[in-house]
Protein backbone atom coordinates (compact mmCIF):
# COMPACT_ATOMS: atom_id res chain seq x y z
CA UNK A 1 0.00 0.00 0.00
CA UNK A 2 3.19 2.33 0.50
CA UNK A 3 4.78 3.70 -2.22
CA UNK A 4 8.09 3.64 -2.57
CA UNK A 5 10.37 6.31 -2.52
CA UNK A 6 12.83 5.41 -5.02
CA UNK A 7 13.14 2.78 -7.64
CA UNK A 8 9.66 -0.09 -8.90
CA UNK A 9 8.13 -2.82 -7.38
CA UNK A 10 7.51 -5.71 -9.45
CA UNK A 11 4.76 -7.88 -8.35
CA UNK A 12 4.89 -11.38 -10.46
CA UNK A 13 1.63 -12.00 -12.19
CA UNK A 14 0.98 -15.07 -9.82
CA UNK A 15 1.03 -13.37 -7.26
CA UNK A 16 -1.79 -13.51 -5.07
CA UNK A 17 -2.35 -11.30 -1.94
CA UNK A 18 -4.16 -12.05 1.18
CA UNK A 19 -3.92 -9.58 3.95
CA UNK A 20 -4.78 -9.76 7.52
CA UNK A 21 -5.07 -6.23 8.80
CA UNK A 22 -5.50 -4.68 12.60
CA UNK A 23 -8.13 -2.25 11.21
CA UNK A 24 -10.09 -5.03 9.76
CA UNK A 25 -13.00 -4.23 7.07
CA UNK A 26 -16.13 -3.15 7.03
CA UNK A 27 -18.92 -5.97 7.17
CA UNK A 28 -22.15 -5.82 5.28
CA UNK A 29 -24.60 -6.02 8.58
CA UNK A 30 -27.58 -7.64 6.59
CA UNK A 31 -25.93 -10.37 4.90
CA UNK A 32 -25.28 -14.17 5.90
CA UNK A 33 -22.14 -15.50 6.76
CA UNK A 34 -22.06 -18.06 4.06
CA UNK A 35 -22.63 -15.25 1.91
CA UNK A 36 -19.95 -13.44 3.14
CA UNK A 37 -17.24 -15.83 1.93
CA UNK A 38 -19.62 -16.99 -1.47
CA UNK A 39 -18.81 -13.53 -2.29
CA UNK A 40 -14.84 -13.98 -2.35
CA UNK A 41 -15.20 -17.48 -3.65
CA UNK A 42 -17.36 -20.84 -3.56
CA UNK A 43 -14.61 -23.16 -3.89
CA UNK A 44 -10.55 -23.29 -2.83
CA UNK A 45 -8.08 -25.23 -4.59
CA UNK A 46 -4.99 -26.34 -2.30
CA UNK A 47 -1.41 -27.02 -2.70
CA UNK A 48 -1.62 -30.32 -2.32
CA UNK A 49 -4.96 -30.42 -4.97
CA UNK A 50 -7.72 -31.27 -2.61
CA UNK A 51 -10.64 -28.48 -2.95
CA UNK A 52 -12.15 -26.59 0.34
CA UNK A 53 -15.96 -25.28 -0.12
CA UNK A 54 -16.95 -22.24 1.38
CA UNK A 55 -18.71 -24.51 3.99
CA UNK A 56 -16.15 -26.32 4.67
CA UNK A 57 -13.95 -23.70 5.54
CA UNK A 58 -16.20 -22.35 7.70
CA UNK A 59 -17.09 -25.51 9.67
CA UNK A 60 -13.09 -25.79 10.54
CA UNK A 61 -13.22 -22.26 11.86
CA UNK A 62 -16.04 -23.11 13.95
CA UNK A 63 -19.08 -21.84 11.98
CA UNK A 64 -21.06 -24.88 11.92
CA UNK A 65 -23.69 -25.66 9.32
CA UNK A 66 -26.69 -24.41 11.56
CA UNK A 67 -24.90 -20.60 12.11
CA UNK A 68 -23.89 -20.15 8.40
CA UNK A 69 -27.11 -18.67 7.63
CA UNK A 70 -26.91 -16.10 10.82
CA UNK A 71 -26.76 -12.22 9.56
CA UNK A 72 -23.85 -10.76 10.49
CA UNK A 73 -25.50 -8.16 12.78
CA UNK A 74 -25.68 -10.84 14.92
CA UNK A 75 -21.97 -12.00 15.72
CA UNK A 76 -20.30 -10.82 18.50
CA UNK A 77 -16.73 -8.60 17.89
CA UNK A 78 -15.05 -11.90 18.26
CA UNK A 79 -16.78 -13.28 15.53
CA UNK A 80 -16.35 -10.95 12.90
CA UNK A 81 -13.21 -11.22 13.34
CA UNK A 82 -12.92 -14.51 12.38
CA UNK A 83 -15.31 -13.90 9.71
CA UNK A 84 -13.01 -11.30 8.37
CA UNK A 85 -9.81 -13.80 8.54
CA UNK A 86 -11.84 -16.49 6.69
CA UNK A 87 -13.05 -13.43 3.94
CA UNK A 88 -9.00 -13.42 3.54
CA UNK A 89 -8.11 -17.10 3.36
CA UNK A 90 -10.54 -17.50 0.75
CA UNK A 91 -9.07 -15.48 -1.31
CA UNK A 92 -6.53 -18.37 -1.69
CA UNK A 93 -3.58 -16.19 -1.37
CA UNK A 94 0.32 -17.88 -2.02
CA UNK A 95 1.22 -14.30 -0.08
CA UNK A 96 -0.31 -14.21 2.80
CA UNK A 97 0.46 -11.28 5.46
CA UNK A 98 -1.42 -11.32 8.91
CA UNK A 99 -0.70 -8.47 10.84
CA UNK A 100 -0.86 -9.29 14.79
CA UNK A 101 -3.31 -12.35 14.25
CA UNK A 102 -3.44 -13.00 17.72
CA UNK A 103 -4.70 -10.13 19.15
CA UNK A 104 -8.36 -9.90 18.71
CA UNK A 105 -8.61 -13.85 18.16
CA UNK A 106 -9.75 -16.40 20.91
CA UNK A 107 -7.63 -19.65 21.53
CA UNK A 108 -9.72 -22.28 19.80
CA UNK A 109 -9.21 -19.81 16.41
CA UNK A 110 -6.03 -19.40 17.02
CA UNK A 111 -5.48 -23.45 17.32
CA UNK A 112 -7.36 -23.88 14.17
CA UNK A 113 -5.34 -20.74 12.02
CA UNK A 114 -2.08 -22.94 13.12
CA UNK A 115 -3.66 -26.10 12.06
CA UNK A 116 -4.34 -24.45 8.50
CA UNK A 117 -1.45 -22.51 8.47
CA UNK A 118 0.77 -25.65 9.25
CA UNK A 119 -0.23 -27.08 5.64
CA UNK A 120 -0.08 -23.34 3.63
CA UNK A 121 2.41 -23.53 0.70
CA UNK A 122 3.06 -19.97 -0.07
CA UNK A 123 4.66 -16.73 1.40
CA UNK A 124 3.61 -16.47 5.01
CA UNK A 125 4.67 -13.28 6.49
CA UNK A 126 3.86 -12.31 10.14
CA UNK A 127 3.61 -9.49 12.16
CA UNK A 128 3.09 -10.35 15.80
CA UNK A 129 4.29 -10.00 19.57
CA UNK A 130 3.33 -13.69 20.52
CA UNK A 131 6.81 -15.47 20.31
CA UNK A 132 4.87 -18.61 20.43
CA UNK A 133 2.87 -18.19 17.67
CA UNK A 134 5.69 -17.11 15.12
CA UNK A 135 8.00 -19.80 16.87
CA UNK A 136 5.30 -22.46 15.70
CA UNK A 137 4.78 -21.11 12.22
CA UNK A 138 8.41 -18.78 10.95
CA UNK A 139 11.89 -19.78 10.40
CA UNK A 140 12.95 -16.31 8.94
CA UNK A 141 13.42 -13.60 11.25
CA UNK A 142 13.67 -9.52 9.88
CA UNK A 143 16.03 -8.04 12.48
CA UNK A 144 15.38 -4.27 12.87
CA UNK A 145 18.37 -2.81 14.84
CA UNK A 146 17.92 0.54 13.88
CA UNK A 147 19.03 3.64 11.81
CA UNK A 148 17.09 1.55 8.79
CA UNK A 149 19.68 -1.46 9.17
CA UNK A 150 17.58 -4.50 8.75
CA UNK A 151 19.01 -7.85 9.09
CA UNK A 152 17.91 -11.49 8.11
CA UNK A 153 17.99 -14.10 10.37
CA UNK A 154 17.05 -17.56 9.99
CA UNK A 155 16.15 -19.30 13.34
CA UNK A 156 12.92 -19.61 14.86
CA UNK A 157 12.24 -16.44 17.67
CA UNK A 158 13.26 -18.61 20.52
CA UNK A 159 16.45 -20.06 18.78
CA UNK A 160 17.35 -16.08 18.24
CA UNK A 161 17.10 -15.20 21.34
CA UNK A 162 19.08 -17.72 23.12
CA UNK A 163 21.62 -16.67 20.47
CA UNK A 164 21.46 -12.98 21.76
CA UNK A 165 22.06 -14.44 25.29
CA UNK A 166 25.37 -16.28 23.91
CA UNK A 167 26.60 -13.32 21.95
CA UNK A 168 26.16 -11.13 25.05
CA UNK A 169 28.41 -13.64 26.76
CA UNK A 170 31.04 -14.62 24.41
CA UNK A 171 31.69 -10.36 24.08
CA UNK A 172 32.16 -10.44 27.64
CA UNK A 173 34.44 -13.29 27.62
CA UNK A 174 36.32 -11.48 25.14
CA UNK A 175 37.60 -8.67 28.00
CA UNK A 176 41.16 -9.37 29.43
CA UNK A 177 41.31 -11.82 31.96
CA UNK A 178 42.64 -9.33 34.84
CA UNK A 179 39.26 -7.29 33.98
CA UNK A 180 37.18 -10.70 33.88
CA UNK A 181 38.43 -12.19 37.13
CA UNK A 182 37.10 -8.95 38.70
CA UNK A 183 34.09 -8.23 37.60
CA UNK A 184 33.33 -11.98 38.21
CA UNK A 185 34.08 -12.91 41.60
CA UNK A 186 32.05 -9.20 42.23
CA UNK A 187 29.28 -10.85 40.37
CA UNK A 188 29.29 -14.13 41.80
CA UNK A 189 29.18 -12.43 45.03
CA UNK A 190 25.50 -10.91 44.35
CA UNK A 191 24.15 -14.42 42.99
CA UNK A 192 22.56 -16.06 46.24
CA UNK A 193 22.24 -19.67 46.71
CA UNK A 194 18.21 -18.64 46.11
CA UNK A 195 18.83 -17.42 42.82
CA UNK A 196 20.98 -20.59 41.54
CA UNK A 197 18.74 -23.13 43.25
CA UNK A 198 15.81 -21.25 41.48
CA UNK A 199 17.52 -20.60 37.75
CA UNK A 200 17.47 -24.73 38.51
CA UNK A 201 14.25 -25.25 39.26
CA UNK A 202 12.98 -22.68 36.52
CA UNK A 203 14.90 -24.99 33.76
CA UNK A 204 12.95 -28.12 34.76
CA UNK A 205 9.77 -26.20 35.34
CA UNK A 206 9.94 -24.92 31.90
CA UNK A 207 10.73 -28.54 30.37
CA UNK A 208 7.55 -29.81 32.00
CA UNK A 209 5.12 -27.40 31.21
CA UNK A 210 6.66 -27.62 27.39
CA UNK A 211 5.82 -31.08 27.20
CA UNK A 212 2.25 -30.74 28.59
CA UNK A 213 1.66 -27.51 26.35
CA UNK A 214 2.67 -30.22 22.85
CA UNK A 215 0.19 -32.95 24.43
CA UNK A 216 -2.20 -30.33 24.85
CA UNK A 217 -1.78 -29.52 21.31
CA UNK A 218 -2.11 -33.31 20.54
CA UNK A 219 -5.75 -33.41 22.52
CA UNK A 220 -6.91 -29.93 20.46
CA UNK A 221 -6.50 -31.99 16.76
CA UNK A 222 -8.86 -34.54 17.67
CA UNK A 223 -11.31 -33.93 16.02
CA UNK A 224 -13.98 -35.68 17.79
CA UNK A 225 -14.25 -33.58 20.58
CA UNK A 226 -17.10 -31.43 21.38
CA UNK A 227 -17.12 -27.79 21.64
CA UNK A 228 -17.19 -27.48 25.56
CA UNK A 229 -14.06 -29.90 25.47
CA UNK A 230 -12.65 -27.73 22.90
CA UNK A 231 -13.21 -24.86 25.28
CA UNK A 232 -12.05 -26.32 28.09
CA UNK A 233 -8.76 -27.35 26.76
CA UNK A 234 -8.07 -23.76 25.14
CA UNK A 235 -8.77 -22.13 28.65
CA UNK A 236 -5.96 -24.62 29.88
CA UNK A 237 -3.76 -23.94 27.08
CA UNK A 238 -4.25 -19.81 27.41
CA UNK A 239 -3.04 -20.35 31.40
CA UNK A 240 -0.20 -22.44 30.57
CA UNK A 241 1.10 -20.19 27.52
CA UNK A 242 1.10 -17.59 30.15
CA UNK A 243 2.76 -19.68 32.91
CA UNK A 244 5.04 -20.42 30.39
CA UNK A 245 5.88 -17.16 29.39
CA UNK A 246 6.27 -15.45 32.55
CA UNK A 247 8.55 -18.34 33.47
CA UNK A 248 10.46 -17.81 30.84
CA UNK A 249 11.38 -14.21 31.17
CA UNK A 250 12.54 -14.45 34.65
CA UNK A 251 14.85 -17.67 33.34
CA UNK A 252 16.10 -15.27 30.97
CA UNK A 253 16.72 -12.76 33.54
CA UNK A 254 18.41 -15.34 35.83
CA UNK A 255 20.52 -16.39 32.89
CA UNK A 256 21.64 -13.02 32.29
CA UNK A 257 22.83 -12.51 35.90
CA UNK A 258 24.24 -16.06 35.77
Amino acid sequence: QELADSGKVNVGQTIVFGYFSQNGIQLTEDKRIIDCLKDVAEVIEMANGTKITATQLLNHFMFPPKTQQTFVSKLSGGEKRRLYLLMVLMKNPNFLILDEPTNDLDLLTLNKLEEFLMDFQGCLVIVSHDRYFIDKLTNHLFVFEGNGEVKDEYYSYSEFRQKQLTEKKNVKAMLSGEKITAKTSKKEAKISYKDKYEYEQLIREIEAIEEEKNQLEANLMNQNLTFEELQELSIKMDILIKTLEIKTDRWIELDELM
